[in-house]
């Protein structure tokens, strides 16, 4: 069983770098489909790279239920074959609507991959390992991204935008038909560890899944630590994904950076900063949850606070050495929280529900996070400048650091309250 969590923990994060190759290699391409017979305006331009997000978010929750029932090998398999092609169909398009349309289908894959996936690896591994283990699974975030800014850069400024969607959808065909073969392992069946890495004042287990949908739901926005854990999600999100999906276009624009010289730095400090980022920010995770049942917020929400100053000033400092130093920094900071907020998500409700807690979760983050991110961004940069548009991600980071400070400080002294009246916190 040992093995077969490894090798699930491999092939899911394998999936996982090709999600955000599909999702990252349309904004490397924006400027050249701007030059392109369809001649979009920005608020068209940046509402492409959020298409798929739209129909993603609707989606989720259906799978979410799914997951929570059905074989979850079996729904990954289909979303990654889905998302494939209608990505490889993107170079096809003759019209802007076309182009629209195919790069929104890819949300109906994404979301049967993305609400189930995280489900699958809380039940490979304990508790104790989730932080470290979430952190190797969304390491394919800043690689993944990378891979999509240099693959579209590249292929566009060789031989155009169109092939750079065949580049990028067709492989996942290749990973689809392994997921078939992956172990579905028994809901929470990891969830019964105990031993001295437990933290001190760990809280209460979870209740029971309910028995319909409705009451799911209805229960996990009964759920405070659950509800303020995903609007500073949300918040981190706006500011995440806004910044990947203009920066290529701020680099070229703003700072009169050529094509492949702006994909390509801007991938490399993300695959860095990535790396390093998700990596130290999962192991300190893990490490301090020894001390705090609220590791996981406390480390994302000081992160994301600090990164906020960081994206201001990597958007606004006119010299190359101040604003190159402030990406990788803040690009740092704010992957240091990948892996312990969603660690922080899976164990803030029951295991029979996880699925439709993801879910639930990427439904209210990108609704309220990367979906309206890029588009009001275009709005703002045509009304006045791209440069001036951009200045709104950094409150957003800003406000998602606040949130998850207050929930982590909320959190412990209720826990601490508890302990010292000896009345469980309801």
């Amino acid at each position: 069983m040992v093995r077969a969590a490894r090798v699930g923990l491999v092939v899911l994060t394998a999936m996982n770098m090709l999600n955000y190759v599909d999702r990252y290699v349309v904004p490397p391409l924006l400027e050249s489909i701007k030059r392109s017979e369809f001649h979009p305006t920005d608020t068209q331009l940046f509402s492409l790279t959020s298409a798929f997000l739209i129909v993603y978010t609707l989606s989720a929750p259906l799978f979410g239920t799914l997951g929570d029932r059905g074989s979850r090998p079996r729904l990954i398999a289909a979303g990654v074959a889905l998302w494939s092609v209608a990505t490889a169909l993107a170079g096809f398009a003759r019209s802007f609507g076309a182009l629209y349309l195919a790069r929104a289908s890819v949300g109906v894959g994404e979301a049967a991959y993305g609400t189930i996936a995280p489900s699958l690896l809380a039940d490979y591994f304990p508790r104790s390992m989730r932080g470290r283990i979430f952190s190797i699974f969304f390491v394919a975030i800043p690689v993944g991204s990378a891979l999509g800014y240099m693959l579209g850069g590249l292929v566009d400024t060789h031989w155009g935008w169109r092939p750079a969607f065949f580049a990028a959808g067709l492989p996942g065909l290749i990973l689809a038909l392994v997921a078939l073969g992956l172990w579905d392992p028994p809901r929470g069946g990891q969830d019964s560890e105990s031993g001295s890495d437990s933290p001190p004042d760990s809280p209460t287990p979870a209740p029971p899944r309910p028995a319909t949908t409705v009451a799911t739901y209805a229960a996990l926005l009964r759920n405070l630590p659950y509800v303020l854990t995903v609007a500073g999600y949300a918040a981190y999100t706006f500011a995440l994904g806004g910044l990947a999906n203009v920066m290529p276009s701020f680099l070229q624009r703003v700072r009169g950076l050529s094509e492949a010289r702006a994909t390509v730095t801007f991938g490399a400090i993300a695959v860095t900063t990535g790396l390093a980022g998700t990596f130290i920010g999962g192991w300190l995770g893990d490490y301090l949850l020894r001390r705090t049942s609220q590791a996981y917020l406390w480390l994302s929400g000081v992160a994301t606070l600090a990164a906020a100053p960081m994206i201001f000033l990597a958007l606004t400092a006119s010299q190359p050495s101040w604003y190159w130093t402030a990406v990788v920094v803040a690009e740092f900071l704010m992957f240091a929280s990948t892996g312990p907020i969603n660690s922080a998500i899976v164990n803030e409700v029951s295991a029979e529900m996880r699925a439709t807690a993801v879910a639930l979760s990427i439904f209210v983050i990108h609704i309220f996070g990367d979906v309206p991110a890029p588009t009001l961004v275009g709005v703002i940069s045509d009304r006045s400048s791209l440069g001036e548009a951009v200045r709104i991600l950094p409150i957003a980071a800003f406000l998602g650091g606040v949130i998850w400070v207050y929930a982590a400080r909320r959190q412990s002294t209720r826990v601490v309250l508890s302990s010292a009246t000896g009345v469980k916190d309801p």
